[in-house]
């Protein structure tokens, strides 16, 4: 069983380090997304630098590589503490990824692939209130947050303990992370005033200067 561990907590890190950001972005337009827009190495940069295809193909793929970390851990016949850890290498493995010296993104859709393979139901709920929030901010960090009804709605649901504590800490790395990012944001100029309300961009988050 040790070894089984250990292959999943590997394939899981493996899987997550990963960069489809940087991969589609440098095969596009021959360029570092992190070194353009918003520096982040994940979907939302790519959609707005790169284009809404190739943004929505890193988000697919950002959520099914943890997606996938979990299956495989599944799989494997791993407990389900276990199988948690697995899809938190995942995690790791996006935002600290072995294929580019450790400098990647902020994790949220591979948070989101994690949780979606470990409680489906409740990750498809929230996602939902997540497009509301989307929809009514056109902020999708802001909105995002709103995943953290997900443990919420586990309880609800009369679901064993891990389902509550598991996303409850995924969310909390999740957030704790992208606030260290988000306090050097606030000093550049205009982040602030769209901290709330994005006034920058569409629902569909293109420039409204393109529009």
């Amino acid at each position: 069983m040790a070894f089984e561990i250990t292959a999943a907590i590997i394939i899981g890190y493996i899987l997550g380090s990963i960069p489809f950001a940087y991969l589609i972005a440098r095969m596009k337009k021959g360029v570092d997304i992190r070194d353009i827009g918003g520096g982040n190495a994940g979907a939302l940069n790519v959609y707005r630098q790169v284009g809404p295809a190739y943004g929505l193909a890193v988000l697919a793929t950002d959520i099914g590589k943890g997606a996938l970390a979990i299956l495989i851990a599944g799989w494997m016949d791993l407990s389900l503490n276990w199988v948690g850890v697995a899809g938190f290498a995942a995690i790791v493995g996006h935002n600290w990824p072995v294929f580019l010296k450790f400098r990647g993104g902020k994790g949220a859709a591979t948070v989101i692939g994690v949780l979606l393979a470990f409680m489906p139901i409740e990750t498809l709920i929230a996602g939902g209130i997540v497009i509301v929030f989307i929809g009514i901010t056109r902020n999708v960090r802001l909105a995002l947050f709103a995943l953290v009804l997900t443990p919420l709605f586990a309880w609800l649901f009369d679901k064993e303990m891990i389902y509550v504590y598991y996303p409850l800490a995924l969310l909390l790395f999740i957030g704790f992370y992208t606030l260290i990012g988000l306090k050097a944001e606030l000093a550049k100029a205009g982040t602030r005033k769209n901290l709330f309300i994005d006034k920058e961009y569409t629902g569909w988050q293109t420039k409204k200067s393109d529009n």
